[in-house]
């Protein structure tokens, strides 16, 4: 049984050591503390700013001037007319922002031992035990998805042991409210780091029950003594209803929460929220075989460990734990999961917390569908619909184009325009690549007509705003972006604004194909669909330049830009996650993309090291991919309570990581799957239940000795799949409701 629990013998004192809690709308980071106990809270509509526009009225009057300047060669200059007159305005989007602090100081006479800190996967439970003395303290935290708030349960063997003061601070302005006879509050505004009031309101409310003792409100606190237990139910809530409307009422939506709890006990919300906790994350589980190092080693010293004792179950562990992070973080009704998921305690946040659309949001969910968590997928779709409405906006104003366009980022207010500065922001297919992500989404549950049905109108925007704004490559009758970048690499002529880089075209590709393949489906028959049909013929060929490697832009620039280990793999999106490049229908181009893994390197930042676990299992070189995936679970790129390090902490090399050992065992495509393609020798023996491959399919699987032992296939429809298992293909025909097993030879 693989382990599924986080255990530490010491109170978290920095905040990569404190464990997350999340129902998709709040969030808390719990760190074990004796005597004093902080819960770090996030609501995910608790952003700085309010509605607002990016459109700049000076950036279509000098798009053709950049342009030009960027066919002749003059990259810098156009670079810097750019930044003078074609970015966003303002040039920095809003931040998720902390809403505030919940402190429990204990009152506690005597010596504290036997300290144990766990997160149970399973349960989503929090549990922090101790004594003093004679009696054993416990506390038990959990954020409910079936109820919406954050239960709290401190208890003791001993009756009449319980006793604390609980207190509410923020770093946002506003005032605690003073305590009643069950409850404290906070009252607030929220605000830039530079002080600046934004549209929002928000509200925290701490209720406390008891079993025995007393209540005393003092101040804005609250007092207990002497109680058998007690249950502090946490809620918290924002003015925010739409990315165009700050009008909602945060006390009237805590009070209805509240209200609807007065009558249930802990025990009722702890099986509701494990009940519907379990209902997503029971769907996959997966064992990597055992480890030199016993599970019963907290979890702190099993990462620490890890890089020169590799740990088959801490890997097993950590997509688990992605698992975990993605069903806490992104929820049905909730925002998508930020940089940092919904955990945030910095009023200036790394990179706002917000998200990055030129890898990190997307890596954010590559593993939702794999991991068989397609429902935590719907926010990233509510996102697209939403800034399709303000990219509309900024096409037209930015480029006079129809459709729709979202540059590098965006926020809680779908703020769709190019920002920080021409070298990082300038890039227009941020929003093209979340619609071809969307149709593989579509794609893994099978194309239902209803989802297909959704997407169409966001593809075909995003496509419009493609076909208006390619220009013709001078001299030729090829189709490029113009400005644009392969993201954040500046290449040998001192800027990274350029022409048609490799990223752009290998998404349009995808982009061009989503559109007629969704179009087909839906019997559409517009006169777009030819557009991009033709357009797609005259984009420019991915290109193998003069070390063997995939060129990252038209010209053969790799091997002299200042940063040959860059960070980013943009040129590689061809590979993975699209499928453009593959070992058996494109092996040179394969090979030079191996080339170009090669030449970048394996290390980098935490994300950065998750997109190359997924690169080189698409390359079926399963060893290496272990020995990356080595380089993530190390200290240097994961904290002690399993966060990733970037560093900072960024959630995306979380997700993307366990993404890329699912990778690793299955690999798929529309008609057929791929058995342990990348299989490394260090997992000799496992077994992986539940992952989901393209085509609304459920694959099981158990090998032995490196070898496959058993396969199984569930399909919610009747189709015919190829299933691949090292150099043997063999025809499936599935049929809903029935399991097809491998036949494997003994």
């Amino acid at each position: 049984m693989t382990d599924l629990k986080l255990w530490y013998e010491a109170a978290a004192r920095e905040w990569t050591e404190a464990l997350p809690i999340g129902n998709g709308r709040l969030g808390a980071m719990v760190f074990g503390g004796v005597p004093r106990e902080r819960l770090q809270l996030n609501e995910d509509t608790l952003w700085t700013g309010g509605p607002y526009s990016q459109a700049n009225t000076e950036a279509r009057l000098h798009l053709d001037q950049v342009r030009e300047l960027i066919f002749a060669g003059r990259y810098a200059d156009a670079e810097a007319l750019a930044d003078r007159h074609l970015m966003g305005r303002p040039l920095k989007q809003m931040s998720y922002q902390p809403a505030g602090d919940l402190w429990i100081e204990r009152k506690l006479f005597g010596e504290v031992a036997g300290y144990r800190r766990e997160l149970d996967l399973d349960t989503a439970v929090v549990t922090t035990t101790f004594r003093v003395g004679e009696t054993t303290h416990s506390c038990e935290m959990f954020a409910t998805a079936a109820d919406q708030v954050i239960v709290i349960r401190l208890s003791a063997d001993q009756p009449g042991s319980i006793g604390f003061t609980l207190r509410l601070t923020s770093g946002q302005p506003g005032v605690c409210d003073p305590a009643t006879d069950n409850g404290i509050g906070w009252h607030g505004r929220n605000r830039t780091a530079e002080g600046i009031e934004g549209r929002l309101t928000f509200a925290i409310r701490a209720q406390v029950r008891t079993v025995g003792g007393s209540l005393t409100p003092e101040g804005s606190a609250m007092r207990v003594d002497g109680a058998d237990e007690a249950i502090i139910i946490v809620d918290a809530a924002t003015s925010f209803k739409r990315f165009d409307d700050t009008s909602g009422d945060p006390d009237a939506a805590i009070a209805a929460r509240l209200s609807g709890l007065a009558a249930r006990s802990f025990e009722e919300m702890r099986l509701a929220h494990i009940i519907e906790h379990q209902r997503l994350f029971r769907r996959l589980a997966i064992d990597l075989g055992s480890a030199v190092m016993a599970e019963n080693i907290p979890t702190d010293r099993r990462i620490a460990a890890n890089p020169t004792a590799p740990d088959p179950t801490l890997s097993a562990l950590y997509v688990q734990f992605g698992r975990y992070l993605m069903i806490a973080s992104s929820r049905p009704g909730t925002q998508p999961a930020t940089l940092q998921g919904i955990w945030n305690d910095q009023i200036d946040p790394p990179w706002g917390s917000k998200y990055t659309t030129n890898i990190n949001l997307q890596m954010n969910y590559w593993l939702t569908d794999p991991a068989n968590l397609s429902e935590c997928m719907e926010p990233m779709i509510r996102l697209v619909e939403e800034v399709s409405v303000t990219g509309a906006e900024m096409a037209a104003a930015h480029y006079g184009a129809g459709g729709w366009v979202l540059h590098h980022n965006t926020d809680i207010w779908r703020a769709a325009g190019p920002i920080d500065g021409a070298k990082w922001g300038l890039w227009p297919t941020g929003g093209a690549w979340l619609c071809v992500q969307l149709w593989d989404h579509a794609v893994f549950a099978g194309r239902p007509a209803a989802l297909v049905r959704r997407l169409y109108p966001l593809i075909a925007g995003a496509a419009r705003f493609i076909l208006d704004t390619l220009v013709l490559l001078p001299g030729t009758d090829l189709l490029v972006t113009n400005p644009s970048l392969s993201p954040e690499n500046v290449h040998l002529h001192g800027a990274s604004l350029v022409a048609g880089p490799a990223m752009d075209r290998q998404i349009i590709r995808d982009l061009f194909d989503a559109l007629v393949e969704a179009a087909v489906q839906l019997g559409i028959d517009d006169q777009i669909i030819e557009e991009a049909q033709q357009a797609r013929q005259r984009l420019p060929a991915d290109r193998i330049g003069q070390s063997g490697q995939l060129q990252e832009w038209l010209d053969d620039w790799d091997l002299d830009a200042p940063e040959i280990n860059h960070r980013h793999v943009s040129h590689l999106y061809g590979l993975y996650p699209s499928r453009q490049i593959e070992l058996d229908r494109t092996p040179n181009l394969a090979s030079a993309a191996r080339r170009s893994l090669e030449i970048r390197g394996d290390d980098a930042t935490g994300w950065g090291i998750g997109w190359r676990i997924n690169l080189w299992a698409r390359l079926r070189q399963g060893d290496h991919a272990h020995e990356v995936l080595t380089l993530l679970l190390s200290p240097e790129r994961t904290y002690p309570n399993m966060f990733d390090a970037h560093p900072p902490f960024q959630i995306d090399g979380n997700f993307g990581g366990a993404a890329g050992i699912l990778e690793m065992l299955v690999q798929s495509g529309e008609g057929w799957v791929d058995l342990l393609p990348a299989l490394p020798s260090a997992w000799q023996r496992g077994t992986v239940r539940g992952v989901c491959a393209r085509g609304g399919l459920e694959v099981d699987l158990a090998w032995m000795n490196g070898r496959l032992a058993a396969a199984g296939i569930t399909a919610k429809a009747r189709k015919v799949v190829c299933v691949r298992y090292r150099s043997r293909t063999i025809t499936a025909e599935l049929n809903p409701g029935h399991s097809w097993a491998y036949p494997v030879d003994n």
